[in-house]
C-alpha cells in the first residue's frame, strides 16, 4: 500500500532495542492502543554527564511506528539528554531514508515519547495527556495543540492535510478541522513575526464547507460499512496471493483471518494496519484490527 525504504523495512524485521528497560529512569507513553498506535520509550540516563547509555522501547502499531521507534533508539544512545532534545522526528524520517507521508506520524510519536522520556527523568511533569479546557484538538486520536504546533515548526507545515499526515489529527471524524486550521494560523502568525518564514503561506488545504462529518451510526450500519471496505479490500490483496476474512466485531474491535500469502508474511503488521486506517476512514472513528487467533 506505501514505498518503503530497506532501511524501513530492516528495522521493522529486526528492530534494535526493543522491550523493557527494567531500570530505566527516565520513562515516556505516548498514543494509546485504542487510537490504533502507543509507544512506550524507556531511557536509562547516567546522571552525573546526563548521557543516554541505553534506550530501549515497546511498540503497538504500523511496521512504521516500529521501524521509527527503533531509529530513535540507535540516534539517541551516546548523547546526552541535552542533544537527545535536539532530535527531530525528520532526523528520524531521514535516519530511515524517508518515510511515506502518511506515515510521517510514527516519527512525531518517536519525538514525543523522547521528549515525555527526558521530562520523566528531570522530574518534569509531561503535560501530553493533561489537556487544559480548550487545549485538546482532536479527540479522536487525543492530539492537542502543543503537538500540533511542534509539528508545524519543526517541519514547515502549511495545511490541515499535512498535519494530518504528520499527527493523525483531523484523520477520522473531520468535525476538529477548523480548530486545526485555527492552530495553524496562529502558528504561522507567530513563526512570520520570529522571522523563522519570510510570508504566511496560503492554506493549501482549506476547510471546505461541505466537508463531511460522520453522524452516529447504528450497529447494522457499521458493520455494512466494516463489510464493504474489506471486500474493496480483497482484490489488492488476492493479486499479490493473499486474503483477508472479517471473523467479528466486538464494540471497536474488528478481528480479521489473513490468508494464502499473507498467513506468516512479515509485512502482515503493515497490512493490517493499512485495513486499520481506511475503517478509521470509511467509520470517521478509531478502530483496532487485530488477528482472530490475538483476540
Amino acid at each position: 500500500m506505501w514505498n518503503y525504504s530497506e532501511k524501513v523495512q530492516e528495522h521493522f524485521f529486526n528492530p534494535r532495542n526493543s522491550g523493557v528497560l527494567d531500570d530505566a529512569n527516565g520513562v515516556g507513553e505516548v498514543g494509546s492502543i485504542s487510537c490504533g498506535d502507543a509507544l512506550k520509550l524507556f531511557l536509562k540516563i547516567d546522571p552525573a554527564n546526563d548521557t543516554i547509555t541505553e534506550a530501549r522501547f515497546q511498540t503497538f502499531g504500523c511496521g512504521s511506528a516500529i521501524a521509527s521507534s527503533s531509529a530513535l533508539t540507535e540516534i539517541i544512545i551516546g548523547k546526552t539528554i541535552d542533544q537527545a532534545l535536539s532530535v527531530t522526528n525528520q532526523d528520524i524520517a531521514d535516519y530511515l531514508d524517508g518515510l511515506p507521508p502518511e506515515k510521517m506520524h510514527c516519527s512525531v510519536m518517536g519525538a514525543e515519547a523522547l521528549r515525555a522520556a527526558i521530562a520523566n527523568y528531570r522530574g518534569e511533569v509531561w503535560t501530553d495527556d493533561d489537556h487544559e479546557e480548550g487545549a485538546l484538538i482532536c479527540k479522536c486520536f487525543g492530539v492537542d495543540a502543543g503537538m500540533i504546533e511542534r509539528a508545524v515548526r519543526v517541519n514547515k507545515l502549511n495545511s490541515i492535510e499535512q498535519i494530518t499526515n504528520y499527527t493523525k489529527a483531523g484523520g477520522a471524524c473531520k468535525t476538529c478541522h477548523e480548530k486545526i486550521e485555527e492552530v495553524l494560523g496562529q502558528v504561522l502568525t507567530a513563526m512570520a513575526a520570529e522571522g523563522a518564514i519570510d510570508t504566511i503561506p496560503a492554506p493549501s488545504c482549506p476547510v471546505a464547507p461541505s466537508a463531511p462529518v460522520h453522524k452516529p451510526m447504528t450497529n447494522l450500519q457499521k458493520i455494512q460499512l466494516i463489510t464493504t471496505a474489506i471486500e474493496e479490500l480483497r482484490p489488492t490483496l488476492q493479486r499479490d496471493g493473499g486474503d483477508i476474512e472479517l471473523v467479528d466485531i466486538d464494540g471497536d474491535t474488528v478481528m480479521v483471518n489473513l490468508r494464502g500469502s499473507c498467513v506468516g508474511c512479515q509485512m502482515s503488521s503493515i497490512t493490517l494496519s493499512g485495513v486499520q486506517e481506511r475503517l478509521m476512514m470509511v467509520l470517521g472513528k478509531p478502530v483496532r484490527v487485530i488477528p482472530a487467533q490475538a483476540a
